[in-house]
Protein backbone atom coordinates (compact mmCIF):
# COMPACT_ATOMS: atom_id res chain seq x y z
CA UNK A 1 0.00 0.00 0.00
CA UNK A 2 1.09 3.86 -0.62
CA UNK A 3 2.69 5.16 2.91
CA UNK A 4 3.97 8.65 2.09
CA UNK A 5 3.91 10.88 -0.96
CA UNK A 6 6.47 13.76 -1.00
CA UNK A 7 5.88 16.29 -3.67
CA UNK A 8 8.19 19.52 -4.13
CA UNK A 9 7.23 21.99 -6.57
CA UNK A 10 4.91 20.52 -8.73
CA UNK A 11 2.48 22.62 -10.40
CA UNK A 12 1.08 24.91 -7.53
CA UNK A 13 2.22 22.55 -4.30
CA UNK A 14 5.25 24.10 -2.80
CA UNK A 15 6.38 21.68 -0.26
CA UNK A 16 3.43 18.67 1.34
CA UNK A 17 4.54 15.39 2.91
CA UNK A 18 1.59 13.01 3.76
CA UNK A 19 1.35 9.93 5.79
CA UNK A 20 -1.73 7.46 4.43
CA UNK A 21 -2.96 4.64 6.49
CA UNK A 22 -5.06 1.70 5.45
CA UNK A 23 -8.90 2.08 4.63
CA UNK A 24 -10.66 4.50 3.34
CA UNK A 25 -8.99 7.72 2.74
CA UNK A 26 -10.61 11.17 0.69
CA UNK A 27 -9.33 14.51 -0.43
CA UNK A 28 -11.75 17.66 0.18
CA UNK A 29 -11.46 21.39 -0.91
CA UNK A 30 -12.76 24.18 -2.99
CA UNK A 31 -13.07 23.43 -6.87
CA UNK A 32 -9.57 24.05 -7.99
CA UNK A 33 -7.68 23.90 -4.77
CA UNK A 34 -5.44 21.10 -6.28
CA UNK A 35 -6.92 17.93 -5.57
CA UNK A 36 -6.56 16.19 -8.44
CA UNK A 37 -3.28 17.79 -8.56
CA UNK A 38 -2.09 14.68 -6.17
CA UNK A 39 -3.44 12.05 -8.27
CA UNK A 40 -0.97 13.75 -11.44
CA UNK A 41 1.91 13.96 -8.86
CA UNK A 42 1.40 9.94 -7.84
CA UNK A 43 1.05 9.00 -11.42
CA UNK A 44 4.45 10.79 -12.72
CA UNK A 45 5.79 9.45 -9.36
CA UNK A 46 4.30 5.41 -11.13
CA UNK A 47 6.15 6.23 -14.50
CA UNK A 48 3.37 8.48 -15.94
CA UNK A 49 4.23 11.10 -18.87
CA UNK A 50 6.32 14.17 -17.45
CA UNK A 51 6.86 17.41 -19.19
CA UNK A 52 8.28 21.11 -18.10
CA UNK A 53 4.45 22.55 -17.67
CA UNK A 54 4.50 20.35 -14.24
CA UNK A 55 7.09 22.40 -12.78
CA UNK A 56 5.82 24.72 -9.97
CA UNK A 57 6.71 28.52 -11.56
CA UNK A 58 10.09 29.93 -10.48
CA UNK A 59 11.47 26.47 -9.81
CA UNK A 60 14.05 24.65 -10.98
CA UNK A 61 12.30 21.21 -10.63
CA UNK A 62 9.64 18.89 -9.32
CA UNK A 63 10.53 16.44 -7.10
CA UNK A 64 8.39 13.58 -6.21
CA UNK A 65 8.50 10.40 -3.90
CA UNK A 66 6.55 7.74 -2.96
CA UNK A 67 6.65 5.18 -0.63
CA UNK A 68 4.50 1.90 -1.04
CA UNK A 69 4.98 -1.81 1.36
CA UNK A 70 6.27 -4.40 -0.66
CA UNK A 71 4.23 -7.32 -0.98
CA UNK A 72 5.39 -10.74 -3.01
CA UNK A 73 3.97 -9.66 -5.88
CA UNK A 74 6.05 -6.02 -6.07
CA UNK A 75 9.28 -8.48 -4.41
CA UNK A 76 9.58 -10.61 -7.41
CA UNK A 77 8.99 -7.87 -10.02
CA UNK A 78 12.11 -6.13 -7.99
CA UNK A 79 14.11 -9.10 -7.87
CA UNK A 80 13.98 -10.14 -11.47
CA UNK A 81 14.58 -6.71 -12.34
CA UNK A 82 17.76 -6.08 -9.65
CA UNK A 83 15.98 -3.36 -7.83
CA UNK A 84 15.48 -5.35 -4.38
CA UNK A 85 16.61 -3.67 -1.72
CA UNK A 86 17.20 -4.45 1.96
CA UNK A 87 14.08 -2.65 3.99
CA UNK A 88 10.25 -3.91 3.57
CA UNK A 89 9.49 -0.39 1.88
CA UNK A 90 9.73 0.53 -1.85
CA UNK A 91 10.72 4.01 -2.68
CA UNK A 92 9.75 5.26 -6.53
CA UNK A 93 10.75 9.15 -6.99
CA UNK A 94 10.57 11.63 -10.53
CA UNK A 95 12.24 14.35 -10.95
CA UNK A 96 11.35 16.62 -13.69
CA UNK A 97 13.02 19.74 -14.56
CA UNK A 98 12.02 22.96 -16.11
CA UNK A 99 13.26 22.15 -19.62
CA UNK A 100 10.86 18.96 -19.32
CA UNK A 101 14.03 16.06 -18.86
CA UNK A 102 12.89 13.84 -16.41
CA UNK A 103 14.91 11.32 -14.34
CA UNK A 104 13.37 8.04 -12.48
CA UNK A 105 14.27 6.15 -9.25
CA UNK A 106 13.31 3.00 -7.77
CA UNK A 107 14.94 2.17 -4.78
CA UNK A 108 17.63 5.20 -5.50
CA UNK A 109 18.64 3.42 -8.25
CA UNK A 110 18.00 4.71 -11.35
CA UNK A 111 15.29 3.61 -13.75
CA UNK A 112 13.27 4.14 -17.60
CA UNK A 113 9.93 5.35 -17.10
CA UNK A 114 8.65 2.23 -18.65
CA UNK A 115 9.79 0.21 -15.90
CA UNK A 116 8.43 2.46 -13.41
CA UNK A 117 5.15 2.27 -15.14
CA UNK A 118 5.18 -1.36 -14.91
CA UNK A 119 5.99 -1.30 -11.44
CA UNK A 120 3.18 1.23 -11.06
CA UNK A 121 0.64 -1.38 -12.28
CA UNK A 122 1.20 -3.63 -9.56
CA UNK A 123 0.94 -0.79 -6.70
CA UNK A 124 -2.09 1.29 -8.13
CA UNK A 125 -4.65 1.08 -9.87
CA UNK A 126 -6.35 4.80 -10.97
CA UNK A 127 -9.87 5.56 -12.00
CA UNK A 128 -10.20 8.66 -13.31
CA UNK A 129 -12.78 11.18 -13.54
CA UNK A 130 -13.35 10.46 -17.00
CA UNK A 131 -13.55 6.87 -16.93
CA UNK A 132 -17.30 6.61 -18.03
CA UNK A 133 -16.75 8.60 -21.11
CA UNK A 134 -14.37 5.47 -22.29
CA UNK A 135 -16.66 2.92 -21.17
CA UNK A 136 -18.96 4.48 -24.13
CA UNK A 137 -16.19 2.61 -26.47
CA UNK A 138 -16.24 -0.77 -27.57
CA UNK A 139 -12.52 -1.03 -27.20
CA UNK A 140 -12.62 -0.06 -24.06
CA UNK A 141 -15.83 -2.11 -22.82
CA UNK A 142 -14.12 -5.30 -24.29
CA UNK A 143 -10.81 -4.40 -22.31
CA UNK A 144 -12.58 -4.38 -18.87
CA UNK A 145 -14.67 -7.54 -19.47
CA UNK A 146 -11.03 -9.57 -20.01
CA UNK A 147 -9.15 -7.54 -17.44
CA UNK A 148 -12.27 -9.06 -14.93
CA UNK A 149 -11.92 -11.95 -16.19
CA UNK A 150 -8.22 -12.77 -16.34
CA UNK A 151 -8.12 -13.23 -19.78
CA UNK A 152 -5.40 -11.04 -20.42
CA UNK A 153 -3.04 -13.48 -21.53
CA UNK A 154 -5.18 -15.37 -23.52
CA UNK A 155 -6.13 -12.23 -25.72
CA UNK A 156 -2.58 -12.35 -26.03
CA UNK A 157 -3.05 -15.50 -27.23
CA UNK A 158 -5.29 -14.93 -29.96
CA UNK A 159 -4.01 -12.04 -31.16
CA UNK A 160 -0.23 -13.93 -31.82
CA UNK A 161 -2.28 -16.70 -33.38
CA UNK A 162 -4.49 -14.55 -35.57
CA UNK A 163 -1.34 -12.97 -37.15
CA UNK A 164 0.76 -16.12 -37.76
CA UNK A 165 -2.58 -17.28 -39.52
CA UNK A 166 -3.11 -13.86 -41.43
CA UNK A 167 0.90 -13.92 -42.45
CA UNK A 168 0.27 -17.43 -43.92
CA UNK A 169 -2.87 -16.56 -45.50
CA UNK A 170 -0.82 -13.20 -46.99
CA UNK A 171 1.49 -15.74 -48.79
CA UNK A 172 -0.54 -17.68 -50.10
CA UNK A 173 -2.78 -14.93 -51.83
CA UNK A 174 0.84 -13.36 -53.18
CA UNK A 175 1.59 -16.85 -54.63
CA UNK A 176 -1.85 -16.89 -56.14
CA UNK A 177 -1.30 -13.27 -57.28
CA UNK A 178 2.55 -13.67 -58.91
CA UNK A 179 2.48 -17.17 -59.45
CA UNK A 180 4.03 -17.37 -62.97
CA UNK A 181 6.87 -15.15 -61.53
CA UNK A 182 7.44 -17.25 -58.69
CA UNK A 183 7.90 -19.93 -61.14
CA UNK A 184 10.37 -18.14 -62.49
CA UNK A 185 12.44 -17.55 -60.38
CA UNK A 186 12.23 -20.63 -58.86
CA UNK A 187 13.54 -22.44 -61.96
CA UNK A 188 16.26 -20.08 -62.24
CA UNK A 189 17.11 -20.75 -58.52
CA UNK A 190 17.03 -24.46 -59.43
CA UNK A 191 19.34 -23.99 -62.72
CA UNK A 192 22.20 -22.21 -60.43
CA UNK A 193 22.44 -24.23 -57.60
CA UNK A 194 22.40 -27.40 -60.00
CA UNK A 195 25.56 -25.93 -61.73
CA UNK A 196 27.36 -25.06 -58.61
CA UNK A 197 26.56 -28.45 -56.94
CA UNK A 198 28.32 -30.26 -59.79
CA UNK A 199 30.98 -28.06 -59.45
CA UNK A 200 31.07 -30.05 -56.07
CA UNK A 201 33.69 -26.57 -54.49
CA UNK A 202 34.64 -26.87 -51.52
CA UNK A 203 35.27 -23.84 -49.13
CA UNK A 204 39.47 -23.42 -49.18
CA UNK A 205 39.88 -25.54 -52.30
CA UNK A 206 40.43 -22.88 -54.74
CA UNK A 207 43.57 -21.30 -53.11
CA UNK A 208 44.93 -25.02 -52.41
CA UNK A 209 44.30 -25.94 -56.36
CA UNK A 210 45.88 -22.54 -57.20
CA UNK A 211 48.51 -23.63 -55.54
CA UNK A 212 49.33 -26.54 -56.38
CA UNK A 213 48.63 -25.47 -60.40
CA UNK A 214 51.66 -23.37 -59.74
CA UNK A 215 53.99 -25.89 -58.46
CA UNK A 216 53.80 -28.07 -60.92
CA UNK A 217 53.27 -25.50 -64.21
CA UNK A 218 56.87 -24.18 -63.24
CA UNK A 219 58.06 -27.92 -62.11
CA UNK A 220 60.75 -27.51 -64.23
CA UNK A 221 62.37 -24.70 -63.37
CA UNK A 222 61.92 -25.53 -60.11
CA UNK A 223 64.18 -28.83 -60.15
CA UNK A 224 66.69 -26.60 -62.52
CA UNK A 225 67.08 -24.09 -60.45
CA UNK A 226 67.13 -25.62 -57.03
CA UNK A 227 70.06 -28.36 -58.72
CA UNK A 228 71.61 -25.54 -59.90
CA UNK A 229 71.85 -23.91 -56.45
CA UNK A 230 72.42 -27.59 -54.42
CA UNK A 231 75.76 -28.24 -57.18
CA UNK A 232 77.11 -24.26 -56.48
CA UNK A 233 77.16 -24.78 -52.83
CA UNK A 234 78.28 -28.19 -52.63
CA UNK A 235 78.02 -30.59 -56.27
CA UNK A 236 80.66 -28.29 -58.01
CA UNK A 237 84.29 -28.65 -58.52
CA UNK A 238 84.60 -26.09 -56.76
CA UNK A 239 81.74 -26.02 -54.11
CA UNK A 240 81.08 -22.76 -52.00
CA UNK A 241 81.13 -24.82 -48.61
CA UNK A 242 84.53 -26.31 -49.51
CA UNK A 243 86.13 -22.65 -50.35
CA UNK A 244 84.73 -21.47 -46.74
CA UNK A 245 85.48 -24.13 -45.06
CA UNK A 246 88.94 -23.59 -46.22
CA UNK A 247 89.24 -19.33 -45.50
CA UNK A 248 87.83 -20.41 -41.97
CA UNK A 249 90.91 -22.93 -41.24
CA UNK A 250 92.93 -20.30 -42.88
CA UNK A 251 91.53 -17.72 -40.33
CA UNK A 252 91.76 -19.42 -37.47
CA UNK A 253 95.45 -20.42 -37.68
CA UNK A 254 95.96 -16.81 -37.75
CA UNK A 255 93.54 -15.82 -35.00
CA UNK A 256 95.99 -17.30 -32.70
CA UNK A 257 98.21 -14.16 -33.63
CA UNK A 258 95.78 -11.68 -33.30
CA UNK A 259 92.00 -12.92 -31.14
CA UNK A 260 90.79 -9.48 -33.09
CA UNK A 261 89.81 -12.09 -35.60
CA UNK A 262 87.76 -14.24 -33.45
CA UNK A 263 84.68 -12.24 -34.36
CA UNK A 264 85.22 -13.22 -38.79
CA UNK A 265 86.02 -16.83 -37.61
CA UNK A 266 82.49 -16.76 -36.02
CA UNK A 267 80.51 -15.26 -38.31
CA UNK A 268 82.39 -17.78 -41.20
CA UNK A 269 81.26 -20.25 -38.82
CA UNK A 270 77.72 -19.31 -38.80
CA UNK A 271 77.58 -19.74 -42.55
CA UNK A 272 79.17 -22.75 -43.27
CA UNK A 273 76.52 -24.29 -41.16
CA UNK A 274 73.84 -22.26 -42.50
CA UNK A 275 75.13 -23.24 -46.50
CA UNK A 276 75.57 -27.07 -45.23
CA UNK A 277 71.67 -26.93 -43.99
CA UNK A 278 71.15 -25.21 -47.09
CA UNK A 279 72.73 -28.34 -48.74
CA UNK A 280 70.61 -30.62 -47.28
CA UNK A 281 67.36 -29.19 -47.68
CA UNK A 282 67.99 -28.71 -51.37
CA UNK A 283 69.06 -31.90 -51.54
CA UNK A 284 65.63 -32.97 -49.45
CA UNK A 285 63.79 -30.61 -52.16
CA UNK A 286 64.85 -32.42 -54.77
CA UNK A 287 64.14 -35.75 -53.88
CA UNK A 288 60.69 -34.79 -53.62
CA UNK A 289 59.86 -32.20 -56.38
CA UNK A 290 59.02 -33.75 -59.40
CA UNK A 291 57.28 -33.31 -63.18
CA UNK A 292 53.70 -34.76 -63.26
CA UNK A 293 51.97 -33.88 -66.66
CA UNK A 294 49.24 -35.87 -65.94
CA UNK A 295 47.89 -34.29 -62.24
CA UNK A 296 49.09 -30.56 -64.24
CA UNK A 297 46.27 -31.64 -66.79
CA UNK A 298 44.06 -32.62 -64.37
CA UNK A 299 44.63 -29.02 -62.08
CA UNK A 300 44.26 -27.19 -65.66
CA UNK A 301 40.98 -28.86 -66.48
CA UNK A 302 39.45 -27.75 -63.06
CA UNK A 303 41.04 -24.37 -62.91
CA UNK A 304 39.42 -23.50 -66.46
CA UNK A 305 36.00 -25.02 -65.22
CA UNK A 306 36.26 -22.99 -61.97
CA UNK A 307 36.82 -19.32 -64.18
CA UNK A 308 34.59 -20.35 -66.64
CA UNK A 309 31.82 -20.97 -63.40
CA UNK A 310 32.75 -18.04 -61.86
CA UNK A 311 32.59 -15.65 -64.81
CA UNK A 312 29.05 -17.10 -65.49
CA UNK A 313 27.81 -16.12 -61.70
CA UNK A 314 29.63 -13.03 -61.79
CA UNK A 315 32.10 -13.55 -58.46
CA UNK A 316 35.21 -14.40 -57.31
CA UNK A 317 36.30 -18.14 -57.57
CA UNK A 318 36.96 -17.64 -54.23
CA UNK A 319 33.30 -17.17 -53.16
CA UNK A 320 31.61 -19.25 -55.50
CA UNK A 321 30.84 -21.68 -52.40
CA UNK A 322 29.43 -18.91 -50.88
CA UNK A 323 27.63 -18.36 -53.73
CA UNK A 324 26.52 -21.78 -53.55
CA UNK A 325 25.06 -21.56 -50.14
CA UNK A 326 23.12 -18.28 -50.32
CA UNK A 327 21.27 -19.68 -53.73
CA UNK A 328 20.16 -23.01 -52.17
CA UNK A 329 19.00 -21.12 -49.02
CA UNK A 330 16.70 -18.60 -51.18
CA UNK A 331 15.59 -21.83 -53.28
CA UNK A 332 14.65 -23.59 -49.97
CA UNK A 333 12.60 -20.53 -49.03
CA UNK A 334 11.02 -19.67 -52.04
CA UNK A 335 10.12 -23.75 -52.26
CA UNK A 336 8.24 -23.00 -48.96
CA UNK A 337 6.31 -20.42 -50.13
CA UNK A 338 5.39 -21.51 -53.85
CA UNK A 339 4.01 -24.55 -52.95
CA UNK A 340 0.17 -24.38 -53.13
CA UNK A 341 -0.97 -27.10 -51.83
CA UNK A 342 1.68 -27.52 -48.70
CA UNK A 343 0.68 -23.44 -48.19
CA UNK A 344 -3.26 -24.14 -48.04
CA UNK A 345 -2.41 -27.41 -45.77
CA UNK A 346 -0.32 -24.69 -43.49
CA UNK A 347 -2.78 -22.32 -43.58
CA UNK A 348 -5.94 -23.81 -42.72
CA UNK A 349 -3.95 -25.67 -39.77
CA UNK A 350 -2.74 -22.08 -38.80
CA UNK A 351 -6.74 -20.95 -38.64
CA UNK A 352 -7.72 -24.43 -36.51
CA UNK A 353 -5.34 -23.38 -34.08
CA UNK A 354 -6.24 -19.97 -34.23
CA UNK A 355 -10.37 -20.91 -33.60
CA UNK A 356 -9.86 -23.72 -31.21
CA UNK A 357 -7.99 -20.68 -28.76
CA UNK A 358 -10.45 -18.05 -29.76
CA UNK A 359 -13.65 -20.17 -28.98
CA UNK A 360 -12.19 -20.95 -25.45
CA UNK A 361 -11.77 -17.41 -25.06
CA UNK A 362 -15.21 -16.78 -26.36
CA UNK A 363 -16.88 -19.01 -23.67
CA UNK A 364 -15.09 -17.43 -20.77
CA UNK A 365 -16.06 -14.50 -22.34
CA UNK A 366 -19.53 -15.68 -21.41
CA UNK A 367 -19.09 -16.74 -18.05
CA UNK A 368 -17.51 -13.60 -17.19
CA UNK A 369 -20.20 -11.13 -18.96
CA UNK A 370 -22.82 -12.79 -16.93
CA UNK A 371 -21.38 -12.74 -14.00
CA UNK A 372 -20.48 -8.67 -14.84
CA UNK A 373 -23.48 -8.14 -15.80
CA UNK A 374 -25.25 -9.90 -12.77
CA UNK A 375 -23.10 -7.92 -10.61
CA UNK A 376 -23.33 -4.35 -11.70
CA UNK A 377 -27.45 -4.66 -12.09
CA UNK A 378 -27.42 -5.31 -8.34
CA UNK A 379 -25.51 -2.68 -7.62
CA UNK A 380 -27.66 -0.44 -9.76
CA UNK A 381 -30.37 -0.83 -7.43
CA UNK A 382 -28.64 0.63 -4.62
CA UNK A 383 -27.72 3.64 -6.73
CA UNK A 384 -31.73 4.64 -7.55
CA UNK A 385 -31.93 2.99 -10.45
CA UNK A 386 -34.27 0.38 -9.20
CA UNK A 387 -35.94 -2.03 -11.85
CA UNK A 388 -32.94 -1.36 -14.31
CA UNK A 389 -30.51 -3.97 -15.87
CA UNK A 390 -27.32 -4.33 -16.90
CA UNK A 391 -25.94 -6.66 -19.41
CA UNK A 392 -22.84 -7.54 -21.65
CA UNK A 393 -23.92 -8.63 -25.27
CA UNK A 394 -21.54 -10.82 -27.26
CA UNK A 395 -21.94 -10.39 -30.73
CA UNK A 396 -20.22 -13.29 -33.30
CA UNK A 397 -18.52 -10.88 -35.99
CA UNK A 398 -15.26 -11.78 -38.55
CA UNK A 399 -12.29 -13.50 -37.11
CA UNK A 400 -10.05 -10.90 -35.77
CA UNK A 401 -7.22 -10.21 -33.74
CA UNK A 402 -9.26 -9.74 -30.52
CA UNK A 403 -11.63 -12.73 -30.86
CA UNK A 404 -15.05 -13.70 -32.70
CA UNK A 405 -17.35 -11.76 -30.72
CA UNK A 406 -17.78 -7.52 -30.30
CA UNK A 407 -18.54 -6.85 -26.53
CA UNK A 408 -21.13 -4.18 -26.11
CA UNK A 409 -22.93 -2.64 -22.80
CA UNK A 410 -26.33 -2.61 -22.87
CA UNK A 411 -28.46 -0.85 -20.46
CA UNK A 412 -32.06 -0.71 -18.81
CA UNK A 413 -32.64 2.29 -16.75
CA UNK A 414 -35.76 1.27 -15.34
CA UNK A 415 -38.31 -2.02 -15.51
CA UNK A 416 -39.82 -2.57 -18.45
CA UNK A 417 -37.35 -1.09 -21.23
CA UNK A 418 -35.05 -2.96 -23.22
CA UNK A 419 -31.47 -2.97 -22.92
CA UNK A 420 -29.86 -0.68 -25.44
CA UNK A 421 -26.52 0.64 -25.98
CA UNK A 422 -24.51 1.95 -23.10
CA UNK A 423 -23.59 5.06 -24.96
CA UNK A 424 -27.51 5.50 -27.02
CA UNK A 425 -29.61 5.29 -23.42
CA UNK A 426 -27.71 6.17 -20.34
CA UNK A 427 -28.14 9.89 -19.24
CA UNK A 428 -24.86 12.04 -17.56
CA UNK A 429 -26.07 10.63 -14.00
CA UNK A 430 -27.06 7.00 -15.12
CA UNK A 431 -23.61 6.60 -16.53
CA UNK A 432 -21.68 7.92 -13.85
CA UNK A 433 -23.15 5.57 -11.27
CA UNK A 434 -23.17 2.39 -13.69
CA UNK A 435 -19.28 3.42 -14.12
CA UNK A 436 -18.77 3.89 -10.29
CA UNK A 437 -20.35 0.41 -10.05
CA UNK A 438 -18.39 -1.24 -12.52
CA UNK A 439 -15.37 0.44 -11.21
CA UNK A 440 -15.82 -0.73 -7.50
CA UNK A 441 -17.04 -4.39 -8.92
CA UNK A 442 -13.97 -4.79 -11.21
CA UNK A 443 -11.23 -3.45 -8.30
CA UNK A 444 -12.77 -6.29 -6.25
CA UNK A 445 -11.15 -8.91 -8.84
CA UNK A 446 -7.82 -7.27 -8.55
CA UNK A 447 -5.00 -7.86 -6.83
CA UNK A 448 -3.47 -4.28 -6.79
CA UNK A 449 -3.55 -3.52 -3.22
CA UNK A 450 -4.19 0.60 -3.65
CA UNK A 451 -7.41 1.77 -5.62
CA UNK A 452 -7.48 6.10 -6.40
CA UNK A 453 -11.14 7.16 -7.56
CA UNK A 454 -10.69 10.65 -9.13
CA UNK A 455 -13.89 12.22 -8.82
CA UNK A 456 -16.01 9.01 -10.19
CA UNK A 457 -18.45 10.23 -8.14
CA UNK A 458 -19.30 13.33 -10.26
CA UNK A 459 -22.98 13.59 -11.63
CA UNK A 460 -24.59 11.61 -8.46
CA UNK A 461 -26.37 13.41 -5.17
CA UNK A 462 -28.68 12.94 -2.29
CA UNK A 463 -29.08 8.89 -1.21
CA UNK A 464 -27.24 7.65 -4.02
CA UNK A 465 -23.95 9.49 -2.50
CA UNK A 466 -24.44 8.18 0.44
CA UNK A 467 -24.49 4.77 -1.15
CA UNK A 468 -21.41 5.40 -3.11
CA UNK A 469 -19.58 6.27 0.02
CA UNK A 470 -20.54 2.92 1.85
CA UNK A 471 -19.55 0.92 -1.42
CA UNK A 472 -15.95 2.27 -1.17
CA UNK A 473 -15.75 2.09 3.02
CA UNK A 474 -16.43 -1.84 1.91
CA UNK A 475 -13.71 -1.85 -0.61
CA UNK A 476 -11.54 0.42 1.74
CA UNK A 477 -12.02 -3.10 4.21
CA UNK A 478 -9.82 -5.35 2.08
CA UNK A 479 -7.50 -2.54 0.07
CA UNK A 480 -6.23 0.84 0.36
CA UNK A 481 -8.70 3.62 -0.96
CA UNK A 482 -7.76 6.67 -2.25
CA UNK A 483 -11.05 9.00 -3.52
CA UNK A 484 -11.06 12.67 -4.49
CA UNK A 485 -14.60 13.58 -3.91
CA UNK A 486 -16.98 16.82 -3.69
CA UNK A 487 -19.94 15.28 -1.78
CA UNK A 488 -20.39 15.07 1.62
CA UNK A 489 -22.07 12.07 1.56
CA UNK A 490 -18.81 10.15 0.62
CA UNK A 491 -16.27 12.22 2.26
CA UNK A 492 -17.89 11.08 5.78
CA UNK A 493 -17.43 7.89 4.89
CA UNK A 494 -13.74 7.96 5.34
CA UNK A 495 -11.17 6.81 8.00
CA UNK A 496 -9.07 8.97 6.59
CA UNK A 497 -9.09 13.18 5.66
CA UNK A 498 -7.35 15.37 3.84
CA UNK A 499 -8.56 19.11 3.25
CA UNK A 500 -6.90 20.76 0.17
CA UNK A 501 -6.76 24.24 0.17
CA UNK A 502 -5.23 27.46 -2.01
CA UNK A 503 -3.22 30.28 -0.83
CA UNK A 504 -2.09 33.51 -1.85
CA UNK A 505 2.12 33.53 -0.25
CA UNK A 506 3.95 36.48 -1.63
CA UNK A 507 1.96 37.26 -4.64
CA UNK A 508 2.12 33.88 -5.90
CA UNK A 509 -0.58 30.85 -5.60
CA UNK A 510 0.12 27.39 -3.30
CA UNK A 511 -1.77 24.74 -2.71
CA UNK A 512 -2.08 23.15 0.97
CA UNK A 513 -3.18 19.49 2.37
CA UNK A 514 -4.09 19.15 6.07
CA UNK A 515 -5.21 16.13 7.47
CA UNK A 516 -7.85 16.49 9.60
CA UNK A 517 -8.95 15.84 13.17
CA UNK A 518 -13.00 15.31 14.35
CA UNK A 519 -13.72 18.35 15.20
CA UNK A 520 -12.00 19.83 11.54
CA UNK A 521 -13.90 17.28 9.54
CA UNK A 522 -17.42 18.99 11.05
CA UNK A 523 -16.21 21.90 9.50
CA UNK A 524 -15.36 20.36 5.99
CA UNK A 525 -18.50 18.51 5.66
CA UNK A 526 -20.62 21.34 7.02
CA UNK A 527 -18.57 23.29 4.30
CA UNK A 528 -19.31 20.65 1.26
CA UNK A 529 -23.19 20.61 2.82
CA UNK A 530 -23.83 24.57 2.54
CA UNK A 531 -21.76 25.92 1.10
CA UNK A 532 -19.82 29.84 2.11
CA UNK A 533 -21.82 30.36 4.97
CA UNK A 534 -21.61 27.60 7.69
CA UNK A 535 -24.46 27.46 9.75
CA UNK A 536 -25.74 25.20 12.84
CA UNK A 537 -27.98 23.51 11.08
CA UNK A 538 -25.07 22.35 8.69
CA UNK A 539 -22.79 21.93 11.47
CA UNK A 540 -25.86 19.31 12.95
CA UNK A 541 -26.20 17.95 9.92
CA UNK A 542 -21.80 17.06 9.29
CA UNK A 543 -21.92 15.87 12.71
CA UNK A 544 -25.34 13.28 11.43
CA UNK A 545 -23.34 12.11 8.76
CA UNK A 546 -19.91 11.30 10.25
CA UNK A 547 -21.68 9.57 12.91
CA UNK A 548 -23.68 7.21 10.87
Amino acid sequence: MLRTLAIRDFVIVDAIELEFSTGFTVFTGETGAGKSILIDALALALGGRGDASMVREGAAKADISAEFSVNETTAVWLAENDFSGEDTELILRRVVDNAGRSKAYINGITATAAQQRALGDLLVDIHGQHAHQALLKTDAQRALLDMQGGLLSTVQNVNSLFRQWKKLSSQREEFEKNAKNILLERERLEWQVNELEKLQIKPGEWEAISHEHSRLAHAASLLEGAQEAADVISESDQPMLSRLSSLQQKLLKLQSFDAALKPVTDALDSARINLQESAYALNDYLGRVELDPRRLRELEARVEIIHSTARRFYVAPELLHQEFATLSAQLLQLSDVSDMDALKVKEAKAYQEYLKVAQQLSKSRSIVASDLGNAVTLAMQDLSMTGGAFSIALQACEASSTGLEQVEFLVAGHAGVQARALAKVASGGELARISLAISVITSCATATPTLIFDEVDSGIGGGVAEVVGRLLKRLGQDRQVLCVTHLPQVASQANQHFQVSKLSEGGKTVSNIDGLDNKQRVEEIARMLGGIEITSTTRKHARELLAS
